[in-house]
């Protein structure tokens, strides 16, 4: 500890005999310092803080989320600082006057965009800070410069938040009426095109679609046919079984035999027979179960008639009724036959028209690729017409929502700020710092200097340079002229180094001097 507080001491002692040289070292430094401060010019900055509060209600409800808010907000953002915008913000403020030419509009737009920051300090709470200097203003003019164009960049942020996402909006849906014009050309030629095609090639032809799709579609009406026509086949079998087996009269109540008349199985085998001629007449055949039926009841009733007296006395016989059994069966027979025949006829239909369908394949087998890519083609356009449709609606929606009254809320905290000190630099303590790092400079010289020259302030140091022994040390011994001189050089010194820190404390006066007069 004592050999450091040693090299303390000597070097103080080193600087302190050259200190003439530190002063001066210090001074020049100071000087230098001091005036490359006093050239920089001074920066006035102004501050806006905005407050944006998204509705959070509507836009959630038609797939507005708070992340495309924000990038809402944040195109809103990157207009502020675009060429156009800077442009009317210069053309209508004082710096006008230094945009001439379109050169120096470009220059001044580039100064803008440097001098302009919009940062979020926090959720939904923006900063607007414009920093303005030089360009051949005043102090003042610049400090009003920067409010002025902080209040047009506000405006614009209040506006463009607004109006911004109702123009962009019209864009979008001007481009999409457009895409959806030029769709709907394309997708009604195609349809023309189609159906030429269709009345050229497929005009005789069943169904609609191409050739495949009707042989496909004929296909599967054939399956349904033949099935219904399985089953009606087989419920038809089965009335006519049943018809079979029900008799078609019934034995009625004996009615009293008058002479002349005729007995009751002859009046039973006449209605039969008038029965059977009857169903003849309505072209049913030998082999209809009807028919059959019939006459086997004609056949049994053939030989009762035979014994049967032609004219009777008092006595009475037993008379026949019809059967309502029989009838119904009957009616439900022929409707059986009437579906089966229809599906029959259906089934024949069918049948010719996959003959067609075939022949036209056999005849023109290019018809079918040629359909098939005109098919394919509309498709294409109608499925491309629908979305876009379907987008239009949606951006329309997005836009009634995103423009809505009371959508997003957008209110100034803080209004731009006119500034009565510059933002920069920080002359005052640019100031304190020059003047130190000239005394440390200073210093630091002298220091160097000292140990440049090969003297020794101590004799420990002479002797661990030299390995030597030093056997003593001869005091320096001062005289009154000497020490009067060495008094004065002191009050020298100290009045040179006052008037470093006097030219110090000048330039701080003038500095706040300066301020004060801005306020």
């Amino acid at each position: 500890m004592t050999a450091i507080l040693d090299q303390i001491r000597v070097g103080i002692h080193a600087v302190w005999r050259r200190r003439w040289l530190a002063l001066a070292v210090a001074w020049g430094l100071a000087l230098v310092g001091w005036l490359a401060i006093s050239l920089i010019p001074n920066t006035y900055e102004s501050v806006a803080k905005i407050y944006i509060q998204p509705q959070s209600i509507l836009p959630q409800a038609v797939g507005i989320n708070p992340s495309e808010q924000a990038q809402d907000i944040d195109s809103v953002r990157q207009t502020l600082t675009s060429g156009d915008t800077l442009t009317a913000v210069i053309k209508s403020t004082d710096l006008a006057r230094q945009a001439a030419t379109p050169r120096d509009m470009a220059l001044m737009v580039t100064r803008l965009q440097n001098a302009i920051a919009v940062k979020s300090t926090q959720d939904n709470l923006y900063q607007i800070s414009v920093d303005l200097s030089g360009g051949g203003f005043s102090d003042s003019q610049n400090a009003h410069l920067a409010q002025a164009v902080a209040n047009r960049l506000v405006d614009q942020f209040v506006t463009g938040s607004t109006a911004g996402g109702a123009a962009e909006a019209q864009r979008s849906l001007t481009f999409m009426d457009q895409q959806l014009a030029q769709r709907g050309a394309q997708l009604q030629d195609a349809e023309q095109k189609q159906q030429a095609f269709d009345q050229k090639f497929m005009g005789s032809l069943p169904g609609t679609g191409s050739i495949q799709q009707r042989m496909d579609a004929s296909r599967a009406q054939l399956q349904d046919v033949e099935s219904n026509l399985a089953a009606a086949q087989s419920a038809l079998a089965a009335v006519n079984g049943q018809l079979a087996g029900t008799p078609a009269t019934i034995p009625g109540l004996p009615t009293p035999v008058v002479a002349g008349t005729t007995g009751g199985a002859r009046a039973q085998l006449g209605q039969l027979r008038g029965q059977l001629a009857q169903d003849q007449a309505l072209g049913w055949t030998d082999q209809h179960p009807d028919v059959i039926a019939l006459k086997n009841q004609i056949a049994r009733l053939s030989s009762i008639a035979a014994a049967e007296p032609a004219s009777g006395g008092s006595g009475g016989a037993a008379t026949s009724q019809p059967n309502p059994a029989y009838m119904s069966m009957r009616a439900m027979v022929a409707e059986k036959q009437a579906t089966y025949a229809a599906l029959a006829t259906r089934h024949a239909q069918i049948q010719a028209d996959l003959a067609s369908f075939a022949a036209k394949q056999a005849s023109d087998p290019d018809i079918t690729a040629q359909q098939a890519k005109l098919a394919r083609d509309h498709d294409v356009l109608q499925a491309a017409y629908d979305k876009l449709l379907t987008d239009r609606e949606a951006i329309k929606l997005r836009a009634d929502a995103q423009n809505s009254p009371g959508s997003t809320q957008i209110r100034v905290i803080d209004a731009p700020t006119l500034s009565k000190v510059p933002a920069k630099p920080k002359r005052p303590l640019l100031l304190s710092g020059v003047l130190l790092l000239a005394l440390a400079a200073g210093a630091g010289v002298a220091f160097l200097r000292a140990k440049l020259q090969t003297s020794y302030s101590t004799p420990a140091a002479l002797a661990a340079a030299s390995g030597l022994p030093v056997l003593g040390a001869v005091s320096y011994v001062r005289g009154p002229k000497q020490t009067a001189l060495e008094a004065q050089q002191i009050k020298w010194f100290a009045g040179a180094g006052g008037a470093l820190v006097g030219a110090y404390l000048l330039l701080l006066v003038v500095e706040f001097a300066q301020r004060g007069l801005m306020a």
